[in-house]
């Protein structure tokens, strides 16, 4: 038998020192605030095979979805702060406090962020029948005929949805709007012609172009993408510093230790930094990696919080 010295105690303790924080479960939860098949349940699957293989432990993506998202989100909030369970979600996280009446969390208060991944541009898309080139074609219309142009988005109070409302504003028209239920309902009546329009992001447009079934007219990034460098920006279309993104990120409920905070996003970043990994987020879902930490998220998601809480309320947008 061997004695237990003092130098195998501290051998021990060392060991155990270099565990990754992240609670005493041998299971982490991937909380997935929407159903499977998006962008944000993609980005989890990636995480959930690399951080298995990483952390030799059990990692679980629960798709919980509803209420804009905010049904999964406050699943994470309620849960114990100890590293077992994170949330995987998309700009719109940003909108609940102001989309709904009585959101199940306060987003800013009951999460802390632990990671921003990467961001990508919306695009806005016609149907290819349409006679839109630019976004100039679509206020022209709009002028010459309130409300005739139809527009697509994944649901009321999204980002594309609040994107269009700001440029039709800034634009002096009306454009109708048309909620659906998803990416998939939106750009099928897109392509089957029963709407003009499609505002949707990068990953949901991009796809498609192929088809020659739509046609991009303007992005919403500062930059042009590469897959879309004949597409002008709204900057360039003359709306001045107007941008919006799509963007994905990790939050922990709040409470959570900050070393269990640290260790979850180093363990991202080294996922993400992989070349094939990185290579397939920007090929599937055009995404710009950003690969933030907890502190620069933090600002990021208070300013997003903030602008698009008062675009929602400046125009009486409910869910």
């Amino acid at each position: 038998m061997q004695k237990i010295t003092r130098r195998v105690m501290l051998a021990a303790s060392a060991a155990f020192a270099t565990v990754p924080a992240f609670g005493q479960s041998s299971t982490t939860t991937l909380v997935v605030p929407f159903p499977p098949g998006g962008s944000t349940d993609a980005l989890a699957r990636v995480l959930q095979a690399a951080m298995q293989a990483k952390l030799n432990r059990t990692v679980i993506v629960e798709n919980r979805s509803g209420a804009a998202g905010a049904l999964g989100a406050a699943q994470v909030a309620k849960s114990a702060p100890d590293g077992t369970s994170f949330l995987v979600t998309f700009d719109s996280h940003a909108v609940i406090p102001a989309i709904l009446e009585k959101p199940p969390l306060d987003v800013e208060h009951d999460l802390v962020p632990v990671f921003l991944v990467g961001t990508a541009p919306y695009v806005i898309a016609a149907n290819a029948e349409r006679p839109f080139k630019t976004f100039a074609d679509v206020i022209a219309a709009s002028k010459e005929k309130p409300g005739s142009v139809k527009y697509a988005s994944v649901g009321i109070g999204t980002l594309g949805h609040l994107a269009m409302t700001v440029l039709a504003k800034k634009a002096g028209v009306e454009i109708t709007h048309v909620p659906y239920r998803g990416g998939g309902p939106a750009m099928n009546d897109v392509l089957g012609g029963h709407v003009d329009l499609i505002a949707g992001s990068a990953a949901l447009i991009t796809p498609q172009l192929g088809t020659n079934m739509i046609r991009p007219i303007m992005q919403l990034g500062r930059a042009r993408l590469p897959s879309l460098k004949d597409t002008q920006t709204a900057i360039e279309a003359g709306f001045p510093d107007f941008e919006t993104l799509a963007w994905w990120g990790i939050f922990a409920p709040n409470g959570t230790p900050p070393d269990v905070i640290a260790n979850m996003g180093k363990v991202v970043r080294e996922i993400l930094s992989e070349p094939a990994v990185a290579d397939r987020l920007r090929d599937s879902q055009q995404m710009t990696l950003i690969l933030a930490d907890a502190k620069d998220f933090g600002i990021f998601f208070s300013k997003q919080v903030t602008y698009w809480g008062e675009v929602v309320r400046e125009n009486n947008i409910k869910a």
